[in-house]
C-alpha cells in the first residue's frame, strides 16, 4: 500500500518528519496488524482511527521505538529506529520524542514545574525560563509550585502537553489525550496541542475513538489489520 499524502495547504517540507513502510506486527502468533504505510509532514496533524483492539497504541509504541516489530521500516527526522539498539533508541526518544497519554503519566512527588522540565533536566538542559513559558502556553502559568494531585485532569493533561513539548521534539505522539476529559476541556486540549504542533512545527501523530478530535486532523486515517485506510 502507497503512502498517504498531506492536503494540498499541509506545511510540508522537502522531507517527512516520519515515514512508516510496511509495518507489522504480531504477538505470538496472532497479528495485529500488517501492511501499515504513511508519511508526516513537519507541522502536520494526522489522527489515527480504528476499533478497539486494533492495535492503535502498539503502533504509537513501535514509532516511538518502545515496542519491536516483525517487519517493514520506522524513519523518523532521517534516523531508521529499527536500526538502533535499546539505549540508542532511547536517548533519540529523549531527545527527539514527545508522548502525551490519556492518563496523564505526571509524577506525584514532584510539582507542576518540575514535571514540566523532567525532559530538560534529563538531557542536562536546565532552563527554568523555557519551563515557565511552556507554562504560560499551556495556560498554567502561577501554577508552577503545585503538586499533582491539587489540580484538574484537565490541567494535568495540559501539564503533560507542556512536558511533551518543552524540549522542543520533531515528532510528537498523542495516545487518546482527551479520553479522560469533558467535551468542553477536550476541545480546551486539543487547541493548545494543535497550536503548539504548528509553531514548533513538530509532526503531531494522534490516536482516538473521539470523533471530534480526529475532525480537527489534516487527514484521518483508519488502522485496519491489513494497512492503512484514508
Amino acid at each position: 500500500m502507497s503512502a498517504a499524502r498531506p492536503p494540498e495547504g499541509t506545511p510540508v517540507s522537502s522531507a517527512p518528519s516520519l515515514q512508516i513502510d510496511s509495518l507489522a506486527k504480531h504477538y505470538a502468533q496472532a497479528p495485529v496488524f500488517r501492511n501499515v504505510s504513511f508519511e508526516v509532514a513537519p507541522g502536520e496533524f494526522v489522527a489515527i482511527v480504528g476499533e478497539s483492539g486494533v492495535g492503535k497504541s502498539t503502533l504509537l509504541n513501535c514509532i516511538a521505538g518502545l515496542d519491536d516489530w516483525d517487519a517493514g521500516r520506522v524513519m523518523a527526522g532521517g534516523t531508521d529506529i529499527g536500526a538502533l539498539g535499546a539505549e540508542a533508541r532511547a536517548h533519540w526518544r529523549r531527545r527527539h520524542v514527545g508522548f502525551v497519554f490519556q492518563a496523564f503519566h505526571v509524577l506525584p512527588h514532584l510539582d507542576v514545574a518540575q514535571n514540566v522540565g523532567l525532559p530538560l533536566l534529563l538531557l542536562r538542559q536546565h532552563d527554568d525560563a523555557r519551563v515557565q513559558q511552556m507554562l504560560a502556553v499551556v495556560g498554567l502559568a502561577g501554577l508552577g509550585a503545585r503538586l499533582p494531585q491539587q489540580l484538574s485532569g484537565g490541567q494535568l493533561q495540559r501539564v503533560a502537553i507542556a512536558r511533551a513539548l518543552v524540549h522542543r521534539p520533531g515528532l510528537l505522539l498523542a495516545d487518546e489525550p482527551t479520553g479522560n476529559l469533558d467535551p468542553a476541556t477536550a476541545e480546551k486540549v486539543m487547541d493548545v496541542l494543535i497550536a503548539q504542533t504548528r509553531e514548533q512545527k513538530a509532526a503531531l501523530v494522534l490516536v482516538t475513538h473521539s470523533a471530534s478530535a480526529a475532525a480537527r486532523a489534516d487527514r484521518v486515517l483508519q488502522l485496519r489489520a491489513d494497512g492503512i485506510a484514508a
